[in-house]
């Protein structure tokens, strides 16, 4: 069972136990490509059934529907821990969950019909874009993260 603060501070345990990871950029982005949908229990599905069979399709999955916060205030909690400001840098593992969490928001963002919950989740996305340039470049795009 996933700790549920492992969870939302973007920490991978199933990854740090077992070294498995979908450390490939450009498979990930071809599952992505190939299209998601969030089904009704709330779990990223890819459109690509052929994709999704694979042993890389079924990390994949695994990875963002067992590691990734799924509501707002799990994705608000994992950008508070994220932007605190003594932290170490990322794992491979913590940055594939941001970047994943990263789309899961862009996603949840575009489709809210609730003009409140559009902006909460767009609000959100921004800070993880924010995180997402600190972790790469050093320092932040924008100063309230």
């Amino acid at each position: 069972m996933l700790k549920h603060s492992n969870v939302a501070a973007g920490i991978d345990p199933i990854s740090q136990r077992t070294g498995s990871s979908v450390s490939d950029a450009n498979l990930m982005f071809e599952f992505l490509l190939g299209g998601v949908e969030i089904d009704q229990d709330n779990n990223i599905v890819l459109l690509d059934k052929e994709m999704a069979s694979m042993r890389p399709g079924r990390a994949f999955l695994s990875q963002i529907n067992d590691n990734i916060p799924r509501s707002l205030s799990s994705m608000v909690q994992m950008v508070n821990t994220l932007s605190g400001e003594k932290r170490r840098p990322l794992t491979q593992a913590q940055f594939e969950s941001l970047v994943l969490s990263l789309v899961y928001s862009a996603h949840q963002a575009w489709h809210q019909e609730r003009k409140e919950e559009q902006e909460a989740w767009g609000g959100v996305l921004l800070q993880l874009a924010n995180i997402t340039v600190h972790e790469l470049r050093g320092n932040y795009l924008f100063s309230n993260a």
